[in-house]
């Protein structure tokens, strides 16, 4: 007998009927870059990233309501701040541009959009590192736990749904859960940036947010780029310090990572399509070296289809235009 897997391929319709994976509007989250240095009315190209902006804070609420109506269900918020320290302050203040954005789209959408925030301290801080700089220069990770929680905390009186800990502190995790349980915030979901690796993908992301190093790099805390078990360490340490949802960043060279981390834990899996993913694709799309539309879509599928139950993507607004046709 002659087996033929083509027979299932034959048309488009036997192909979508026998399809293992869909891309829907419902996985996608978008970034939203908040600058405090932009008059409220404002928004500014972010040059390194074709068609994304930085706003301002009534431009921001208004981005977060055209996500909303195109029926994508949560933002992801990165704030700018006018003024840096080398404690990141501007980022527990409950008047920081991220908290007022917060506020404000809560009062107009109130659950017809989550709102997730960005929990670091590398745009925050004068040094642009996640953490307090010890006089040799050594990033400091007890000492930089309880600044992590203040932020986190700040965001839940705003009304935040989800804190996202970025910052690749041990313990960082448990110290937010502990802090929001303590303020009586218990239902403020953690979701963690379990394996976020030292990447040369996010470029792009440290010019929209500002967030470059002033010196050294961040691989004394960020994850090694080599390693595959130590991501199954952090993710397992992460969801018995209280985290509810995990996150893979970047995305597309880490599927493998995806697919361990969705293989072993029973706890809702995201991949963050960053930066440098996006602004590959832009660029070379521009040259006419690929078909952007397809490109995207591929892209965004086969991190879908390696596990992933979510996806962060600056192509969001785009991919859930094409997606409702």
């Amino acid at each position: 007998m002659i087996i033929r897997p083509r027979r299932l391929r034959k048309t488009q319709k036997i192909r979508d009927l026998v399809r293992e994976n869909d891309l829907k509007v419902n996985d996608l989250i978008m970034p939203v870059f908040i600058d405090e240095t932009l008059n409220d009315d404002e928004k500014t190209p972010i040059k390194s990233m074709p068609n994304q902006y930085r706003f301002g804070i009534n431009t921001a609420v208004k981005e977060c309501e055209e996500i909303a109506k195109l029926g994508v269900p949560a933002v992801i918020l990165f704030g700018i701040p006018k003024e840096k320290d080398e404690i990141a302050s501007s980022g527990y203040d409950d008047n920081g541009g991220v908290q007022k954005v917060i506020r404000n789209v809560k009062e107009k959408l109130n659950d017809d959009l989550i709102i997730i925030a960005d929990v670091c301290m590398c745009e925050y801080t004068s040094h642009g590192h996640c953490g307090i700089i010890a006089e040799d220069g050594e990033v400091l990770n007890d000492e930089t736990l309880p600044i992590l929680a203040k932020i986190a905390l700040s965001y839940a009186k705003a009304g935040v749904d989800i804190v996202a800990p970025s910052d690749m502190m041990d313990g960082r995790v448990y110290e937010i859960r502990k802090t929001l349980e303590e303020n009586n915030y218990k239902n403020v979901s953690i979701m963690s940036y379990s394996a976020k690796y030292a990447s040369a993908f996010y470029g792009p992301f440290r010019d929209a947010a500002d967030s470059a190093p002033q010196f050294g790099d961040r691989k004394a805390y960020q994850m090694d780029v080599a390693n595959s078990k130590e991501a199954l360490r952090e993710i397992e340490l992460d969801i018995e310090e209280g985290a509810d949802l995990l996150l893979i960043k970047p995305a597309l060279p880490y599927l493998d990572i995806i697919r361990l981390a969705k293989d072993n834990y029973n706890i809702p899996i995201g991949g963050y399509c960053v930066s440098g993913e996006y602004s590959m694709v832009e660029a070379a799309a521009q040259n006419g070296w690929l078909d952007r539309q397809k490109t995207i879509i591929e892209t965004l599928l086969c991190i879908k289809r390696a596990g992933a139950d979510f996806i962060i993507t600056y192509w969001a607004k785009e991919v859930a235009e094409w997606l409702n046709k």
